[in-house]
């Protein structure tokens, strides 16, 4: 047979997905290990969806979506990010996933760079190998709090750098990066050109730490706001997986800077068409009601984080301090040996619990663990319950952080 494109064979396997289709031929298995919000829909979020499937509202739609989510978005991005653009800079998605894609493929070309948070979000360096692309990890590291170093940042930039990927509240780390964080990394992607996505899938799950959105830090250096609230180099990724608890609904936005409108209007329709209308409709619906649902949710993942946070201290177990998002990051290390994607096979074979390793997100997720808390706060403490202790040859950290 012909063989397969030759950057195929760049593209890595999920660590995250090996453990979660492990998990299903196992029995009475305790589940950590994918962010699956574990909240029901908001009752009138799928009373229009399913209006609009008896109504047989099944037929093709613009390619960026329908006027009714686009202009809802463009309230909501207002209204919560500070964000003010316009309907042609609006690009409904087949969830954040195709987004992200989506832009990616609008500023790489084959052989460019890209630089990726490393731990990060599995899905930024598979799409960079599909492009034929270049991913190139900069790290977050335990001593800088889990933020970029700008100076160290500055070394991996070659004249083959395009694009700088930024995730913040963090998928894995659970973290919000400081608005003066995101402010020198913008000031950084225009001192050296670069394009600039902003993944903020987990924008309404902040404690305690403001979620900032790049593009509403307006054009000038040092924070100064444009006219238009926006910068030029920033294209930022939304979703209503996590928000809404839509994950299997698949809608997704990207925010663009002006004038993309004609070239995305061919790149959607060869990509997707378009997103499914009913879930479409129901995204109006999920955008436009109230928002107690979502309220509510960020206050149960708030209270499992801390009733997990309490207990992982209580236990001599490290972990940074979350801040955003719904998801837990634990330091096994004393335990795994120096390779924690083994170890998590083992502890879900012989301890019957679903985590993600670390090193699914990069080579600095070596020895830790992500933990998503979107569950019942039973099985969540019973899951860290069975998570092995530091022994006393491990020196307990204070209150648990790095």
């Amino acid at each position: 047979m012909p063989r397969l494109a030759a950057h195929t064979d760049s593209v890595p396997p999920s660590g995250i997905r090996r453990i979660f289709e492990l998990a299903h031929e196992v029995d009475d298995v305790i589940y950590l290990v994918v962010g699956e919000p574990d909240v029901s829909v908001d009752a009138a979020t799928l009373a229009e969806g399913a209006a609009a499937w008896e109504a047989d509202d099944t037929g093709y739609t613009p390619n960026g979506g329908i006027p009714e989510l686009r202009q809802a978005i463009v309230d909501t991005v207002a209204e919560r990010n500070g964000i003010h653009t316009d309907l042609e800079r609006v690009w409904v998605t087949n969830g954040a996933t195709q987004a992200l894609y989506l832009a990616m493929s609008l500023v790489l070309d084959p052989g460019d760079e890209v630089l990726v948070p490393d731990p990060g979000y599995t899905t930024f360096t598979m799409n960079a190998h599909l492009l034929s692309a270049v991913p190139v990890p900069y790290p977050l590291r335990p001593t800088n709090g889990f933020e970029p170093d700008l100076d160290e940042l500055g070394r991996f930039v070659t004249d083959r750098t395009r694009l700088l990927i930024v995730n913040s509240p963090s998928n894995p780390l659970g973290a919000v990066f400081r608005r003066e964080t995101l402010q020198a990394l913008l000031d950084f992607a225009r001192e050296h050109d670069l394009w600039v996505i902003s993944d903020e899938v987990y924008e309404r799950f902040s404690y305690g730490a403001p979620h900032t959105s790049m593009a509403a830090l307006g054009h000038g250096a040092g924070g100064a706001s444009g006219a238009d609230g926006d910068d030029e180099r920033v294209l930022t990724v939304f979703s209503a997986s996590k928000t809404y608890a839509l994950t299997g609904a698949r809608v997704g936005w990207l925010l663009t800077p002006s004038g993309f409108a004609p070239l995305l209007r061919s790149a959607q329709e060869a990509m997707i068409s378009c997103v499914n209308t009913p879930a479409q409709r129901a995204v109006v619906a999920a955008l436009t009601g109230s928002q107690n649902h979502v309220t509510d949710a960020a206050t149960h993942y708030r209270d499992n984080l801390a009733a997990a946070t309490q207990l992982l201290a209580e236990r001599g177990i490290r972990y940074l301090e979350p801040t955003g998002a719904f998801y837990l990051w634990v330091d096994v290390s004393h335990a795994t040996n120096g390779d924690v994607a083994a170890w998590a096979e083992h502890f879900l074979l012989t301890q019957r619990v679903a985590v993600a390793p670390g090193s699914a997100f990069g080579r600095l997720g070596e020895g830790w663990i992500r933990l998503c808390v979107a569950a019942s706060r039973e099985d969540l403490l019973e899951g860290i319950q069975r998570l092995p202790a530091p022994d006393a040859g491990h020196a307990p950290v204070e209150d648990g952080r790095p």
